[in-house]
């Protein structure tokens, strides 16, 4: 089996393969089909989700957090902080970027929430560089939602979750090494649409 450094390391190589027009209609897909997920996950009422901004060639997440707020839904955007931790800005179409002081990405400016604030919300869209059909996610390497969820699941209090990533991404159970630390996905969102994982990730 690949490490999982090995495995980030291959689907990066493969993601920067992706032209601007692959990435732009994979983008328009995702934003479909996880507004569509939202609306099931708030049982079609207005709602709060956490998502975050895909950068460089990961999957585009702006065209779906425009969607959902079109759709009436609050959004709740990620911020690094010290110590691989979280903390959570509401988004707005006027919300401002600055580059984030622990992170090679751009964050929201606005009031900082603590990440007990996800725990209200009917959803988490996560980033994901890969995922098995077992539910192992491999992230960025920081460990920043692995800790949010771990935060979530001792409160009891954790919502639902669905990974972002390529189909391509999407590997063949077995494929991504477990470690005690890690929390397991139960959903993927793929341009291609929802894809449920086995029911053994929880």
């Amino acid at each position: 089996m690949a490490s999982k450094e090995d495995i980030r390391s291959s689907r990066r190589l493969h993601r920067r393969t992706l032209s601007p027009e692959q990435i732009a209609a994979a983008g328009a897909s995702i934003a479909q089909h996880g507004t569509a997920w939202a609306a099931a996950a708030s049982s079609g009422t207005a709602a709060t989700f956490a998502v975050y901004v895909g950068v460089a060639f990961e999957p585009p997440t702006l065209p779906l957090i425009h969607s959902l707020h079109d759709a009436g839904h609050k959004i709740l955007l990620p911020v690094c902080e010290p110590g691989r931790q979280l903390s959570w800005v509401y988004w707005t179409p006027s919300t401002v970027f600055v580059r984030s002081s622990y992170a090679p990405i751009d964050e929201p400016e606005g009031e900082r929430l603590e990440s007990e604030v996800v725990a209200g919300a009917a959803g988490i869209f996560m980033p994901a560089t890969a995922v098995d059909r077992d539910g192992n996610r491999i992230g960025q390497g920081g460990g920043y939602y692995d800790r949010l969820l771990h935060g979530l699941d001792d409160s009891g209090r954790r919502p639902p979750t669905i990974a972002v990533v390529y189909d391509d991404d999407l590997l063949p159970s077995g494929s991504i090494p477990a470690e005690a630390f890690d929390r397991p996905v139960r959903e993927v969102l793929t341009p291609s649409g929802l894809v449920r994982l086995d029911d053994r990730a929880q």
